[in-house]
């Protein structure tokens, strides 16, 4: 299975956007579940479910970040090459989708107040293009890599 089918099913048996991005890359980031599952869990829903950055691109973001990014404080310019290898695939999930901000991206979609997670039901699939979203992030990450 590639990584953007592993993605999709793993969002779609439970595990929130975020997650289901740096799981489906665990032959990348040599990160048990666990460990993936727990790193990403507050990025699901644009961060908390506060529709902020959408979980899949920073589900990405965090692979990238374990597959090329720097960990040196002072190399400036690891860290000015890492920060546009995130810009630009932000601008490519942008142009694919219109935006990389989980609010805009489910704009029309009615969602429960108070920001606590919806049950995953058929009709919570039917309403919300997260699962593309999910797939269309791992997808252009398989080409980032």
């Amino acid at each position: 299975m590639n990584h953007a089918d592993l993605a999709e099913k793993l969002f779609r048996e439970g595990y929130n956007c975020s997650q289901a991005v740096l799981l489906a890359f665990s032959d990348v980031t040599g990160l048990d579940d666990d460990t993936a599952a727990k790193i990403a869990s507050s990025f699901g829903g644009g961060l908390g479910r506060m529709r902020e950055v959408c979980g899949a691109v920073s589900g990405a973001a965090m692979v990238l970040g374990l597959a090329k990014g720097y960990s040196d404080p002072k190399d400036f310019e690891a860290k000015k090459a890492h920060y546009k290898l995130i810009q630009d695939f932000a601008k490519r999930f942008k142009e694919k989708n219109g935006s990389i901000i989980c609010r805009d991206l489910l704009s029309g979609v009615r969602t429960v107040e108070n920001g606590a997670p919806e049950a995953r039901t058929d009709g919570y699939y039917k309403k919300r293009p997260c699962p593309l979203l999910v797939r269309d992030a791992a997808q252009l990450l398989e080409e980032f890599l």
